[in-house]
This record gives structure tokens, sequence and C-alpha cells, in this order.
């Protein structure tokens, strides 16, 4: 297909998986910008017939003629993790506005703004509230859009979450869960969530707003079980109890300005939080991996599994 997509932000989880599908759909003129030097360097190195930019989205640039000629823009810029609230508005809410400006400026016909679940937690964090913002700067710009609420995503190029905690997990004598566990986790499979993007993409819509939610419901000890067992690691998991588990998230802090867990993400764990599951199968006419297929995917495929993106 000739049509030129961007992929502002595409060279994190979402990204990497989505030019990998994008390319497999027929997609050819696929264009990323990202400031990540690192995984710009992975991205290009595995995709060397597309265009990948590295640029800040916060700031004006060349990269900004990209828009031009655009038949669509998949917005997936996000700060996830990090300590500097200051870095949530810039890379959530800044880099939004710039974005939303140069749809307007070349009258690009259609956006897919990734979103996050988050917006409806009962968590209140520096990732909550700048998500919250940016999903209603992009509902109040009036611009034609899909916007998609994903819960916690894993899958290849899993820097965070199940991927690094995997890794976590690989290389101590014991694996720390806070508290009981029982934590209700609805996690989604990365290859799912792109394959909606590329179906939208694809038809045009629909538009409005969607919760893509994880069809299975597991507590996080389970999940970590799983993970253990797709990724073949023998290390025992250890209920500690929480206030200390807190405690030493916090002493972490202190040596590593950008942690892979913070004590916002621990509460946010804990929240009890629990989502609403839409038929985004029917809508978008993508089929929903079951869980432990998908952990095994991600954990035992021939080249994406080894691939390890940075924070």
């Amino acid at each position: 297909m000739g049509q030129k997509i961007l992929l502002p932000g595409g060279a994190g989880l979402v990204g990497q998986n989505l030019v990998v599908r994008l390319k497999a759909a027929g997609f050819t003129e696929l264009v990323v910008i990202d400031k990540h030097s690192a995984n710009v360097a992975v991205l290009r190195e595995q995709h060397p017939d597309i265009t990948v930019l590295e640029a800040d989205l916060a700031q004006p640039g060349d990269w900004e003629a990209q828009f031009e000629c655009a038949a669509a823009v998949v917005m997936l810029q996000a700060q996830i993790g990090g300590l500097n609230e200051g870095e949530f508005v810039a890379n959530n809410q800044t880099s939004t506005e710039r974005i939303l400006e140069l749809i307007r400026t070349y009258e690009i016909a259609q956006l897919v703004h990734i979103s996050s679940s988050v917006v409806n937690s009962v968590a209140d964090d520096f990732y909550t509230r700048s998500k919250a913002a940016q999903e209603a700067m992009v509902v109040e710009s009036g611009t034609t859009v899909t916007i998609l609420r994903p819960t916690l995503m894993f899958g290849w190029f899993d820097r965070k979450h199940l991927g690094w905690l995997s890794r976590f997990m690989a290389k101590v004598p014991v694996f720390p869960i806070p508290g009981h566990g029982r934590y209700m986790r609805q996690p989604l499979y990365v290859g799912d969530f792109c394959d909606i993007i590329v179906s939208v993409l694809k038809s045009g819509g629909p538009t409005g707003i969607f919760d893509i939610t994880g069809h299975e419901r597991i507590h996080y000890i389970d999940l970590m079980r799983e993970v253990r067992r797709a990724a073949r690691i023998k290390t025992p998991i250890l209920k500690i109890p929480f206030g200390l588990f807190k405690a030493l998230l916090a002493g972490w802090a202190l040596f590593d300005k950008k942690p892979p867990f913070t004590t916002q993400q621990l509460e946010a764990l804990v929240a009890k939080d629990e989502f609403d599951v839409i038929d985004w199968p029917d809508i978008f006419g993508v089929q929903s991996t079951p869980l432990s297929e998908a952990i095994e995917e991600t954990f035992r495929h021939p080249v994406y599994s080894s691939i390890v993106l940075e924070f």
C-alpha cells in the first residue's frame, strides 16, 4: 500500500510491533519519529527499508515536514515511567499539541490516538494525569479520530512490564511479590492491539473511543508464574510485606534516576482497577490470542524475544 503512515513515538513497545504488522499487511511507506537514540537504532537495524528519524516531538524541527502528504498518523509517543513530572508534560502533552497542529495544517484525514486505560483509573500519578490531559486535548481538537485505550500491554520488545520483570526474575535468587500478590490484571497482547490499529488504518474506522482490554483476568502473582513458565526460569517467587516492598522501591529510586518500577506504579498496581471488556474482536475483526499462547509467543520467538529496548 502506497499510503504514507506516520508513527510519532514509534520506536517503543507498540511502535516496534506495529511496524512488523504494518509491513506484513502491505504498508510500504512508513515514517517513524522518536527521540530515543538506542531504540531508534534497533528499529533502523530491523527495518532499513522504512524512514526512521530521531527527533524530540516536543520541540520544533525538520521532522515536522514529514507530515506533508501523510494519509494517517498513529500517535504513539508517551512518557510511561520516571520521577520528573516535566518529562510527562513534555512527552505526553506538549508533543501532542504540536502534532495536532500539524495534522490541521496538512489536513491529514486519519488519526489514531493511543490513549490508555489509566484515564479511567482510580490511580493519581504523573502518568495518569498527563495521559488524561493528552486524551482531552485530542478530543477537544475536533479532529476525526479513533482513540484506543489499552490496558497493560506485553509482547515482543517489552522494555518494561513483563519483559523487564522476566529479565529481573532471571537475575535474582528470589523474585519478590508485594503483599499477597492477588491484584487483578487484564493484560493485553500487543500483537492483538497492533492488529486492531492495522484494521483501523485499512478500513478508515471506526471512529470514537474504545477501551481495549485483555479478555482474560489474572492475578498479578499468577501472571508472574505464567511468565516464569514461558521464559523457562526457575527462580522461586517470594511474597514480601507491602510496606517493606514500597520502602525498597523508594531506596532504589535514590540511586537510579530512571527506575523501571516506581512507588507510584506500585500504588497503581494495587489500586483495584477492573476495566470493562468490549467485544473488540468483532468491532475490529481481530482475533483475541489466548493469554497463555500470547505469553509463549512473547518469550519464545526466535528473533524478537531476544531484542531488549531501553527505558
